[in-house]
């Protein structure tokens, strides 16, 4: 299943799948859900799985996202691993490795799926979005980048009662990111401490740091 599931997205991605509504009214429904969200946090189960269907890697943790701009993903299993975007720099910290990678922003998450959550360019300038059949109980929208500069061929979110719950991300790799979005919060308040990172004494920094 797993394995049929993988093969599906990568096809669909590629090959383009068949809308049930036009463009223009599959991004409105998109943005809809976007519209008037501040905030947002919730549970997730990550997993990995090559073209093939077969696991690489899983993952779980709690995501915490302020738009415009700013997201944590506060990854606890298998191992303690943050990504923190402040609204200018994005940083990945492992804290086993003890080593903080930092990026400029605005070049790492051009044209990706992080567009869709952090809020930004309106998602019609950065996706062609396309309503598919519902599956699974849930209502799905692929989004496929107009532009050829990212790692990524596509997206198909999933939403439930109006709420998302499942991202599919497919890469040039053939592999497959899932997500699984549970005890989610829409515009709860959180602390601004949260979107903020100072390497720890005796951390490794790589890249371009304030």
């Amino acid at each position: 299943m797993r394995a049929c599931a993988a093969r599906l997205l990568i096809g669909l991605l590629l090959c383009g799948a068949a809308t049930v509504h036009a463009a223009e009214s599959a991004a409105a429904k998109v943005e809809r859900y976007l519209a008037g969200l501040s905030s947002w946090s919730a549970d997730f189960d990550q997993t990995i799985d090559d073209s093939a269907g077969k696991a690489l890697r899983s993952a779980s943790g709690h995501l915490y996202l302020q738009r415009p701009g700013r997201f944590r993903w506060d990854y606890q299993k298998p191992a303690e691993q943050l990504v923190i975007a402040d609204g200018m720099k994005l940083w990945f910290y492992d804290k086993d490795l003890q080593q903080a990678n930092v990026r400029d922003m605005d070049a790492t998450l051009a044209n990706t799926p992080a567009t869709l959550l952090s809020g930004g360019a309106p998602l019609g300038s950065q996706f062609d979005i396309s309503e598919l059949p519902p599956a699974g109980g849930l209502e799905w929208f692929q989004l496929v980048p107009k532009h050829a500069d990212t790692d990524f061929i596509g997206v198909r979110v999933g939403f439930a009662k109006g709420e998302l719950v499942r991202m599919l991300l497919a890469d040039k790799l053939n592999q497959v990111t899932t997500l699984k979005f549970s005890s989610t919060h829409r515009n709860a308040t959180l602390a601004p401490d949260l979107f903020s990172f100072t390497p720890p004494p005796g951390v490794d920094v790589i890249g371009n740091s304030p």
